[in-house]
């Protein structure tokens, strides 16, 4: 019993993708802030820290490095440093825009478009924590740049893979808001009532980066679990979301 305990202990907490002395990738569950805030809710750097500790053992603090965040209601892949160095130089390849990031939303109606670039300026009311769509540069206001691609529609819902080239708070909640496309059960850019608390559907689906030490372009993907509302659309929607999810940087959908 004491042998099984321990390897329940040892468990990974959280759903891990890649893990090696200077990165650790894992899936965010919707509804888990990012890193703490004023509520004390839980929040995946301290989950993330208790976790460590536990696998390994380890006494006092343990570090772990926010990369990048994902907004409250969206869950999927997030990357993380174990180390100084590592968050350092992760940080700077957000910066540089040689990060990756791709995600998978459902969205109401259908894009005028089956695939487009959006570029747009957005300005944020901090104490609303809504974003302002501008379609040509304002005041305070920051460029904002995707690409979508409709993989499916069924259900008055599309399916759409974006490749963010910026990233800007609640970005692409407003953008395909901006286009009459809001994502569903997003309440705050426009999407309809729906019955009961859903999630946001939007889903961190691949991140690519080079490794912070060894230079190797990295690439890390993982689609949302197929519950409502992501399970309305069949496999062959899926692939082909998959195929799009797996085109390299700066390929032409």
């Amino acid at each position: 019993m004491n042998a099984d305990m321990n390897r329940e202990a040892a468990a990974p907490l959280l759903p891990v993708l890649h893990e090696d002395n200077h990165l650790l990738v894992v899936l965010k569950s919707p509804g888990i802030l990012s890193q703490a805030d004023e509520t004390g809710e839980p929040d995946m750097v301290t989950l993330l820290k208790d976790d460590l500790k536990v696998r390994y053992n380890k006494p006092g603090n343990v570090f772990v490095g926010l990369v990048h965040r994902l907004d409250r209601p969206v869950g999927g892949v997030m990357v993380f440093a174990k180390t100084s160095k590592a968050a350092s130089r992760l940080s700077e390849s957000v910066r540089s825009r040689n990060f990756e990031k791709m995600y998978v939303a459902l969205v109401h109606g259908t894009p005028a478009k089956p695939s487009a670039t959006l570029r747009h300026y957005l300005s944020k009311d901090a104490a609303r924590n809504i974003v302002t769509v501008h379609d040509r540069p304002a005041a305070d206001a920051k460029e904002a740049v995707l690409d979508y691609h409709v993989a499916d529609t069924r259900g008055g819902l599309s399916l759409v893979v974006v490749r963010l080239h910026t990233g800007r708070p609640h970005q692409i909640r407003a953008q395909m808001a901006r286009i009459g496309c809001p994502l569903a059960y997003d309440r705050k850019y426009g999407a309809p009532p729906a019955k009961g608390e859903r999630d946001l559907a939007l889903w961190s689906a691949s991140i690519g980066v080079h490794h912070p030490v060894s230079k190797e372009w990295l690439n890390f993907r993982a689609l949302p679990p197929r519950t409502e509302p992501w399970s309305q659309f069949p496999d062959e929607a899926w692939r082909r979301a998959e195929s799009m999810l797996a085109a390299d940087k700066g390929t032409s959908w």
